[in-house]
């Protein structure tokens, strides 16, 4: 089964999505069997941010008792043939937050989008928080004009693993409801921090974590929002 696991927003450091990192640990070590589950942290986003991997270390290595690695690829640290060793071991990969289609552009540029892929297809649990969550989608709502001196946020393309639009941070992002109206969208997924949304196979499964998620549709001209 091909899971994906979209985090809208929170902190590893600080513990906020605690409980929705146990439900993805668990389902890394159902993957793993009798070996130790292994986790591979991309902070590509961040540009791979060694404090970001850490508190990723602290809480899944430290809390679940799982091997947490971490691929870099900004810099040149380390070469094609070593990373795609690590995405051979991985039970999970998460992705963390921060500038999305730079992330995007670092991974085509990089070679990692068939790895990723190849993954995700073996069943490799695919996880993130923010830029890590909407990167799956179709469809994205994101701030990365705003990290690089823009003023708006922005609906761009994602890698398509999930045919929808998602936005993160829907608890902050208030003015999304109007660019939604705005849009050619007809749905949306809109995810608060602090909680996920989970697919498998495609398919939205379940809510998990605190805060709030919803599914946006237009109706007759009206934005109409349901719960999830």
């Amino acid at each position: 089964m091909k899971r994906i696991i979209a985090i809208g927003g929170g902190e590893l450091k600080a513990k906020t999505t605690l409980s929705v990192d146990r439900y993805i640990s668990d389902l890394a070590k159902a993957r793993a069997g009798e070996k130790r589950a292994y986790g591979l942290f991309l902070g590509t986003a961040s540009h791979d941010s060694l404090p970001y991997f850490n508190s990723f270390r602290k809480i899944y290595t430290s809390v679940f008792d799982m091997k947490a690695d971490v691929a870099l690829t900004v810099y040149g640290e380390m070469d094609y043939a070593h990373i795609a060793e690590k995405f051979e071991k991985a039970d999970l990969v998460y992705v963390g937050g921060g500038d999305t289609l730079f992330m995007l552009e670092n991974w085509k540029e990089k070679g990692l989008l068939p790895l990723i892929k190849a993954a995700y297809e073996r069943g490799v649990i695919l996880a993130g928080v923010s830029a890590g969550a909407i990167c799956w989608f179709k469809d994205m709502y994101t701030d990365s004009e705003l990290m690089n001196g823009g003023t708006e946020y922005k609906f761009e393309k994602g890698l398509g693993y999930l045919d929808a639009l998602m936005t993160p941070h829907y608890n902050v992002r208030t003015e999304f409801d109007d660019a939604f109206a705005a849009s050619a969208f007809s749905s949306a997924y809109a995810v608060e921090d602090n909680c996920a949304l989970e697919f498998a196979d495609g398919q939205f499964v379940r809510t998990l974590g605190e805060g709030g998620a919803y599914i946006l549709k237009k109706e007759n001209g009206a934005v109409k929002k349901e719960k999830l």
